[in-house]
C-alpha cells in the first residue's frame, strides 16, 4: 500500500475542495492514485462540492446564537434564497453558529470545529450538504462578543427561522444591573442598530480611511476658502458624520429626542445600576459580495452565432 503523505491529501483537496478526512480516505482506497481518488469521491457524491465552488453565494443566512454573556454572529451563505428556507441548510446553519459561540470571532477555527453528532468539521459538514443539494455553501465570516458581567441583546431582522435571517446584530452591555430589564434594553438597541448601521461606537473609533474620505470630500466642496475657515467646516462635518454614523451619538429610533447615549443612562436607572456599551455587531447577508448579473440577451446572441 502506498504511504499517503500530507502533501498528496493537500494536492487533492485543492482539487476537489472535500475535506482532508474525505481526501485521506479516497487516496487510501485507490492507492494513492490521484485520478482514481478523484473518481472514487466524485462516485461517493462528495466531489460535486468543488463543481459548484465558483458559483456565487450571495444568499443564506445570517444566524445569531446567545450564551449567557456571549454572543456570537455567523454568515452561512448558499447560491439561492430557496434553499435559505431549505430544513436542512437551516439545521446546518444552527449547528454552526452554535459552535461560534467557542470560536472566538475566527472564521478558520470556526471551520475546523468539529460538528456535534458528526465525525466531520464545519467545512467538512457544508461540503456534504453542497453535495446533497448541489449548491454551492460558504461559511463566509462570524464575530463575538462577551462581557464579565451584563447581557448580550440580540435582535435578526427579517427572520425566518427562530435565529436566523437577512441582519444579525448583538450588542454588549457591561453592569451588574437587573438583567431582565438589561435584556430587554439590549433588545431594543440592537434593533436599533439594525435599522441606522453605524460605522462605529464613536468617531474615534471610526477607521482612518472613512474619517480621511469625509474629510477630503468637505475640503473638495469648500476648495478656495482660507486654511483656518476650512479647519472648522471640516471639524463641523465631521461631528455631524458622528451624529448620523456613531452609535452613541446617533438619535434614538424608538425616541428621537433622545440619543443613545441618553437612552442608555435611562437604561442605567431603569436596571439599578450603571451600563456601559462596550461594543456592537451588525452582520448583514451578502454585504461586500459582488454578485454576477447574467447578460440574458448576450448569452442567447452567443448560442445564435451571432
Amino acid at each position: 500500500m502506498a504511504d499517503i503523505t500530507a502533501a498528496m491529501v493537500k494536492d487533492l483537496r485543492e482539487k476537489t475542495g472535500v475535506g482532508m478526512m474525505d481526501c485521506k480516505a479516497a487516496l487510501a482506497a485507490t492507492n494513492g492514485d490521484m485520478e482514481a481518488a478523484v473518481d472514487w469521491l466524485r462516485a461517493k457524491g462528495l466531489a460535486k462540492a468543488a463543481k459548484k465552488s465558483t458559483r456565487v453565494a450571495a444568499e443564506g443566512l445570517v444566524a445569531v446564537a446567545v450564551d449567557g454573556t456571549t454572543g456570537a454572529v455567523v454568515e452561512v451563505n448558499s447560491e439561492t434564497d430557496f434553499v435559505a428556507r431549505n430544513e436542512k441548510f437551516q439545521a446546518m446553519v444552527a449547528e454552526i453558529s452554535k459552535l461560534a459561540l467557542k470560536a472566538n470571532g475566527d472564521t478558520e477555527i470556526l471551520k475546523t470545529m468539529k460538528v456535534p453528532g458528526s465525525t466531520h468539521a464545519v467545512a467538512e459538514y457544508v461540503a456534504e450538504l453542497v453535495a446533497a443539494i448541489g449548491e454551492n455553501m460558504t461559511v463566509r465570516r462570524t464575530a463575538l462578543l462577551a462581557v464579565k458581567d451584563g447581557v448580550i441583546g440580540s435582535y435578526v431582522h427579517n427572520q425566518i427561522a427562530p435565529g436566523m435571517g437577512k441582519i444579525g446584530v448583538i450588542v454588549a452591555l457591561e453592569s451588574t444591573g437587573n438583567k431582565a430589564s438589561l435584556a430587554e434594553f439590549g433588545r431594543m438597541l440592537a434593533m436599533h442598530v439594525a435599522a441606522t448601521n453605524p460605522v462605529a461606537l464613536t468617531l474615534e473609533q471610526v477607521p482612518a480611511d472613512v474619517l480621511a474620505r469625509e474629510s477630503a470630500i468637505l475640503e473638495e466642496k469648500n476648495a478656495g476658502k482660507p486654511a483656518n475657515v476650512l479647519e472648522k467646516i471640516v471639524a463641523s462635518g465631521l461631528k455631524t458624520f458622528a451624529k448620523e454614523n456613531c452609535l452613541l451619538e446617533q438619535a434614538y429610533v424608538h425616541d428621537g429626542a433622545k440619543t443613545v447615549t441618553q437612552a442608555i443612562a435611562d437604561a442605567a436607572k431603569a436596571a439599578g445600576a450603571d451600563v456601559k456599551l462596550t461594543g456592537f455587531v451588525r452582520m448583514q447577508l451578502g454585504e461586500g459580495i459582488e454578485k454576477k448579473e447574467d447578460d440574458f440577451a448576450a448569452e442567447v446572441a452567443k448560442m445564435s452565432g451571432n
